[in-house]
C-alpha cells in the first residue's frame, strides 16, 4: 500500500500560505507564545534529540541553552506536569518514552477538547468563516496530498479557523500544544491511503454540519476525526516497530 509522509491531518511549519498559486491566504500564526527554554527542551524530547529515559541534568541544559538554572528547573517542572518528564527521588529527571500510551493519553484529551470548541464555533460561525473553511477544504482536495507541507498548513488553518476565537484560551492553548506534539511525532510516520480519504471525508462532513448549524453533528464528526488520527498514529508506530524488528532479524541472518 502506498503512502505519503504527512503530519497528523495537519501539522505545519507556520510559513505563509501565499506560496501556493492555488489559494492566496494570509500567514497563519498559532497562539502567541514567546520562545522559551521550556519549548526548546520540549521540542528536543518530541523530536528524539533527547532520547527516551535520558537523564536531564539541570546544569547541562542551562549551559546548552545559554541560561541560568532557574528557568531550566521551571521548564522541567512544567514538562513533568505535561507528562514529558518523570522525576524520581535520588535519580533526578528523566525523559518519559513517547510511546503508544502517551499518544493515547494525548488524543483522548483532544477528543474531549476539540468537539467542545467545535460546538461553540457552530453557534458563532459567520458566512465568512464558512467561506474560509470551504476554500481551505477545496485547496486540500486539489492538492490531494501531493504537497504534504502545504496540506499540513491548510489543515491546521482549517481547525484554527474554528477554534481561534473561543473564549476559553486555556482550552485553545492546550489544543495547540497537543496538536504540536502529534504533529512532531506523526511527521516521521506514513499516512495510509485509507486515512487520507477519511481525513478529507471527515472535513466535508464537518463542513456540512456547520453549514446546517448542527452543533451536535459537527462535534461528533470532529470527535471521530481526532480519534481516528490518534489511532492511526499508534497503528503506524506499531508497524514501524515491527518493521524494525524484521530488519534486525534479517541483518542477523
Amino acid at each position: 500500500m502506498s503512502a505519503t509522509r504527512l503530519d497528523i491531518d495537519g501539522g505545519m511549519d507556520a510559513q505563509a500560505m501565499s506560496t501556493s498559486p492555488g489559494l492566496d491566504l494570509p500567514a497563519f500564526q498559532g497562539p502567541d507564545r514567546e520562545a522559551s527554554v521550556y519549548e526548546a527542551i520540549r521540542e528536543d524530547i518530541i523530536s528524539g534529540r533527547i532520547p527516551a529515559n535520558a537523564r536531564l541534568i539541570v546544569a547541562d541544559l542551562a549551559e546548552r541553552h545559554g541560561t541560568s538554572t532557574n528557568p531550566v528547573r521551571e521548564a522541567l517542572q512544567q514538562l513533568r506536569g505535561e507528562g514529558f518528564v518523570v522525576m524520581t527521588p535520588n535519580r533526578g529527571a528523566r525523559v518519559r518514552p513517547i510511546d503508544e500510551d502517551f499518544i493515547r493519553d494525548v488524543y483522548e484529551i483532544e477528543v474531549l477538547i476539540e468537539p467542545a470548541l467545535t460546538r461553540w464555533f457552530v453557534g458563532i460561525a459567520t458566512e465568512a468563516d464558512i467561506a474560509m473553511l470551504e476554500m481551505l477544504h477545496a485547496e486540500m482536495l486539489r492538492l490531494n496530498y501531493s504537497d504534504p507541507a502545504r496540506h499540513g498548513l491548510l489543515d491546521t488553518q482549517f481547525h484554527h479557523t474554528m477554534y481561534e476565537r473561543h473564549y476559553n484560551r486555556h482550552a485553545v492553548d492546550l489544543w495547540w500544544k497537543h496538536r504540536e506534539i502529534l504533529r512532531a511525532i506523526s511527521r516521521r510516520l506514513p499516512i495510509s491511503l485509507g486515512r487520507q480519504a477519511a481525513v478529507m471525508r471527515e472535513h466535508q462532513e464537518a463542513l456540512d454540519a456547520i453549514k446546517a448549524h448542527d452543533a451536535d453533528a459537527a462535534a461528533a464528526v470532529i470527535a471521530r476525526h481526532v480519534e481516528g488520527s490518534g489511532r492511526h498514529i499508534i497503528e503506524q508506530m506499531r508497524a514501524s516497530r515491527r518493521n524494525s524488528r524484521k530488519e534486525l532479524s534479517g541483518s542477523g541472518n
